[in-house]
């Protein structure tokens, strides 16, 4: 920063300088408000030309980098868990449904049932898991294996 302050400061001395060298004395006697306030306003347009490049003017570069996984094996939900939390298939099937972020009457309609029978079959399973809402079952879903 001090090296361009002096910088600009060298430069307005050189200018000044030519002035006088050419014998300008005329204008600059004439007109010197003039001169000065546009020297001015040249340096200060100067300067905040060169300011805004140096706030705006480092972009950062974002480099994004794939990298690929493996594809695993199908998931193969645990029977025996299952089993033993007397988890029906049908109270599987909701659990699923509502992991993929279906509402009670979605799921009636695309399992062809009434938007009861969903809700008995969901506190039965949220009973089951020992979960109090549809996040917190489908977490415990997937804690214990049943879900992908």
């Amino acid at each position: 920063m001090k090296r361009h302050v002096l910088m600009y400061g060298l430069i307005g001395g050189v200018l000044i300088a030519a002035l006088k060298w050419t014998e300008y004395r005329f204008l600059v006697v004439e007109h010197s408000v003039e001169i000065y306030g546009g020297l001015i306003a040249a340096t200060f347009a100067v300067l905040g030309i060169w300011l805004g490049l140096k706030l705006t003017g480092r972009q950062q570069t974002i480099v994004v980098k794939e990298i690929p996984v493996p594809a695993g094996e199908a998931f193969i939900p645990d029977a025996r868990k299952r089993e033993d939390l007397h988890i029906t298939r049908r109270e599987l099937e909701i659990l699923e449904l509502i992991a993929q972020g279906l509402s009670n009457r979605e799921i009636a309609e695309r399992l062809f049932v009434s938007e009861n029978t969903v809700k008995t079959h969901s506190s039965r399973v949220f009973d089951k898991l020992g979960a109090r809402r549809r996040t917190q079952a489908v977490q415990l879903g997937k804690e214990f294996g049943l879900l992908p």
